[in-house]
């Protein structure tokens, strides 16, 4: 029998005792004491092996990793292991630099060009806020063309009442100063609407502004119809009215971009008004004929132009809040066709 299956046995106090059975088995000496809270106690060893646990019980538990991720890189047997999933370090994106202000407007911002505000024809300016949403420009194009068909309603009126009523046509012919005063309010309010914007932007003045243009204007359409025959003028006016119609669907309908032909016809219209100059002092039947063919040629482009700039497709447009100039602009482009076609065939029927 071994010394400690002895000791077991006789109980002898002078053996020396193994520490690992006494604390396994117990006795008076060394009894058993319980394992603390929360930990297992030893596992009981067969009859004749050591009490203690194996090396892999006692050794540290395998460490926890971060969710998803192994503990330790993964890599074939033999080999160093690689990194475990390699990350770039995230960067943040650079802060884009705060635009240039000028006159309380960012320069940076669609339709500047270097320093220079836009203008109303510009079409970078508009194309990414109000001409995307088609229900604003049709409201626009439906608000013009309701105040262009008061004016020609004005102005035909005024017409109609110098060239059938006797005693007007009198009265005009006999009354030229007021086609000079006419001509004076005309041209003031032209300019007060042409070149103030923030003017024409302001209700109701920009509705008197143009009921004063108007008016004026067809004053003095209906005094020099009054020197024309009626069969010139009812011609003249049929004349306009199948020209501008067709005009208009053609500009509508067409891929041709008349608005880039804008600077060619200033450069028309101030060669016409120099040929108007001529003809004032060169009285020529022949020659105020072609100067009429030339202007009204040259308005009926313009005519096309405003069409397309009003409607918005196109290289050049104008903001939906300008209604009151588009609608000048195309009142000023039918009248000046009306008064050439009526010089055409007031000089071709005398």
């Amino acid at each position: 029998m071994s010394q400690e299956k002895a000791y077991l046995v006789s109980g002898d106090p002078q053996q020396p005792p193994y520490p690992h059975n006494e604390m396994a088995f117990g006795n008076d000496h060394y009894p058993q004491q319980p394992p603390p809270y929360g930990q297992p106690p030893f596992p009981q060893a067969a009859y004749g092996q050591p009490a203690f646990p194996p090396a892999a019980y006692v050794q540290p538990p395998f460490p926890q990793s971060a969710y998803g991720q192994p503990a330790f890189p993964q890599a074939p047997y033999g080999e160093p292991p690689q990194a475990v999933y390699p990350q770039a370090p995230f960067q943040q994106p650079p802060m884009p630099p705060p635009p240039m202000m000028h006159s309380n407007v960012a320069l940076g911002s669609p339709g500047y060009h270097d320093d220079v505000p836009p203008s109303y024809y510009d079409n970078e300016e508009f194309t990414a806020s109000n001409f995307e949403d088609k229900n604003i420009r049709r409201a626009f194009i439906r608000k013009v063309y309701m105040v262009l068909t008061v004016q020609l309603l004005v102005t035909f009126t005024f017409v109609c009442v110098c060239t059938f009523v006797s005693d007007a046509k009198k009265f005009v012919r006999r009354t030229p100063w007021m086609y000079y005063a006419s001509y004076g309010v005309f041209f003031v309010s032209l300019i007060a609407l042409s070149c103030c914007g923030e003017f024409r932007r302001k209700h109701p003045w920009n509705l008197i502004a143009l009921s004063v243009l108007t008016l004026s204007m067809s004053y003095m359409v209906g005094m020099i119809a009054s020197f024309y025959n009626t069969d010139s003028v009812v011609m003249a006016v049929g004349i306009t009215a199948a020209v501008c119609f067709t005009v208009v669907l053609f500009s509508m309908q067409t891929k041709y971009d008349f608005t880039s032909c804008m600077g060619v016809m200033l450069v028309s219209v101030v060669v016409l008004f120099f040929f108007g100059i001529l003809c004032i002092f060169i009285q020529n039947r022949i020659l105020q004929i072609v100067y009429a063919s030339v202007g009204a040629l040259i308005f009926t482009v313009f005519l096309a132009i405003d069409t397309q700039m009003i409607l918005g497709n196109k290289q050049m447009v104008i903001s939906p809040e300008e209604y009151i100039f588009a609608a000048l602009n195309l009142y000023t482009d039918i009248i000046n066709i009306f008064m050439f076609i009526m010089t055409i065939v007031g000089n071709t029927r005398e």
